[in-house]
């Protein structure tokens, strides 16, 4: 089989996979749900492998933890934690992966680029604070891990304006609004709609950094 043809296949088997769980989350078919989400990461890990001559180790660990906080985050509150501890492990593998392609920059620039994911936190944690309970620790670090991995997105893409960097920065930001959702599907209003946009941003942010990783490993 042609390379082209293998990721236009692994492509096309990704899409029928995401389309199918967000339709289970629209009709709340939990029976679809479960069979569907956890193929999410699988066939996003056919796309990149179909893209890549040499994958990165540890990327490809961060698919594994977000297979297992997709499945934990099905059975959302009852396992919300465990779904948690996956994903902030997937956050911090993406942090250290875009470390490796800084350079050097000066810290007053840190610290302007890090103030609209500051104030992104400090607006969800207003909302959501007095709701958390004994999970304000965890939603904390958590938050605080994500609006980094947004921080070093943005730094790297205005470092070097290339595509890739393009791609990581737009998966990060949609990545953290889908966990906003997530937030406050559990600890604010469960809207349903909350769920659908959740897993709607997630399908297509994880999309746009395995594009980003596709094009840096080549």
């Amino acid at each position: 089989m042609r390379m082209q043809t293998k990721v236009i296949l692994s492509h096309l088997l990704f899409l029928i996979v995401g389309i199918i769980d967000v339709y289970a989350v629209i009709i709340e078919n939990r029976s679809l749900e479960l069979v569907f989400k956890p193929f999410l990461m699988i066939t996003l890990l056919i796309v990149y492998f179909s893209g890549v001559n040499k994958p990165n180790s540890w990327f490809i660990a961060s698919y594994f933890f977000s297979f297992w906080g997709n499945v934990f985050l099905i059975y959302e509150k009852s396992h919300l934690i465990y779904g948690l501890i996956a994903f902030l492990i997937v956050h911090i593998i993406y942090i250290k992966l875009i470390v490796g392609f800084l350079k050097k920059d000066s810290v007053s620039r840190v610290i302007v680029l890090s103030l609209p994911f500051s104030l992104l936190f400090l607006g969800v944690m207003y909302f959501l604070f007095n709701n958390l309970g004994n999970m304000v620790f965890p939603v904390m670090l958590y938050g605080v891990v994500i609006a980094v991995f947004g921080i070093m997105s943005l730094l790297n893409y205005l470092q070097e304006r290339k595509e890739e960097n393009l791609w990581l920065l737009f998966g990060s930001i949609l990545f953290i609004f889908s966990n906003i959702f997530v937030g406050f599907d559990n600890f604010y209003d469960p809207y349903h709609s909350f769920n659908v946009l959740l897993i709607a941003l997630f399908i297509v942010a994880q999309y746009c950094i395995c594009r980003a990783m596709i094009l840096k490993g080549r």
